[in-house]
């Protein structure tokens, strides 16, 4: 049975942006159900930032629409402002302004805020509460804007890459308060290009690649890959020429290899003791040096690159 609508945080129907000449947002469909952490993903130029701005408010659609908790995010701004909160890659704080005075500021614009001390103190904030924002380390300022944005208590808030450049300590700490704002009934939807955030914290997560959905799924349905099992082959020097369609053929008609990179590619299918024995045989008659050779399931990234011929950041 189709999702009502009010189990919809943001939905998105048919979208489409351009920049000029180039389409950025090319018919785009997909939802974040209310409650979740939802993991948009895809290389640079995918269309992903353009969706969230127009989600956010901060473009209007040239094409389809968007809804946000119910509303238009552009004629019902007024009304659904108090109830997002948005972490923007570059903070959004002014670069003369101490951490804490921000960060107090910014509480002061909500009805009911949470506690600003007891905030900054489990996001880290207190050694650098009297720095100017312009000289915070990057981590400082991604911890600042994720407490800016979480700060009034929103039913849904927009993280972008929200813990690039931040030490493991700190890492941890934000994928607890994320966590735990699901837990409290809220909404996240979440930008990041590291996959094992994406793999740890998200419900679902959709794929997109030149402006449209490649694929949406939770973190286990994506990597199953059918119920399939792999072997991953990492090698010490590029693969010769040809090596997935000869490896292939050795293997016969029921595995599929991808290439994912120079030095490593994917088996997927039966895999068992004989599966890597074929592989072991393979490299030895083709002189090549494994550096690892695993069995286990295809991981984000293997699935990214099989889908998109090329990695996150390309």
């Amino acid at each position: 049975m189709p999702d009502r609508p009010t189990d919809l945080a943001v939905s998105v129907d048919g979208l489409v942006m351009r920049y000029g000449d180039k389409v950025a947002v090319d018919g785009l469909t997909m939802a974040v159900e209310r409650g979740t952490i939802t993991a948009v993903l895809g290389p640079n130029g995918a269309g992903k930032t353009t969706t969230l701005e127009t989600c956010e408010g901060y473009r209007a659609p040239q094409g389809g629409s968007v809804t946000v908790l119910g509303l238009d995010p552009r004629r019902d701004r007024r009304e659904l402002l108090p109830r997002l909160g948005v972490m923007l890659q570059g903070a959004g704080a002014w670069s003369g302004a101490r951490a804490m005075e921000m960060l107090r500021h910014v509480a002061r614009l909500h009805a009911h805020p949470l506690d600003v001390e007891e905030l900054a103190d489990r996001l880290g904030l207190g050694d650098c509460g009297r720095t100017p924002y312009r000289r915070l380390s990057g981590g400082q300022q991604q911890r600042l804007g994720l407490a800016m944005a979480v700060v009034g208590r929103p039913e849904l808030v927009f993280v972008d890459e929200p813990t690039a450049g931040m030490d493991p300590h700190a890492r941890r700490a934000t994928w607890e308060m994320l966590t735990d704002l699901r837990h409290a009934g809220a909404t996240v939807v979440l930008t990041t290009h590291l996959m094992d955030e994406a793999e740890r914290l998200a419900d679902r997560i959709h794929i997109l690649d030149h402006g449209r959905l490649l694929v949406s799924g939770t973190p286990l349905e994506l990597t199953r890959g059918g119920g399939d099992a792999t072997i991953r082959l990492v090698v010490t020097r590029p693969f010769p020429e040809g090596a997935p369609e000869s490896l292939g053929r050795a293997l016969g008609p029921l595995t599929a290899v991808t290439q994912l990179d120079e030095y490593s590619l994917v088996v997927t299918g039966p895999a068992d003791s004989t599966t890597l024995g074929i592989v072991s045989r393979w490299c030895e008659e083709h002189d090549v040096l494994p550096e690892s050779l695993a069995l286990g399931q295809r991981n984000l990234e293997d699935v990214f690159v099989e889908l998109t011929g090329r990695g996150l950041r390309a």
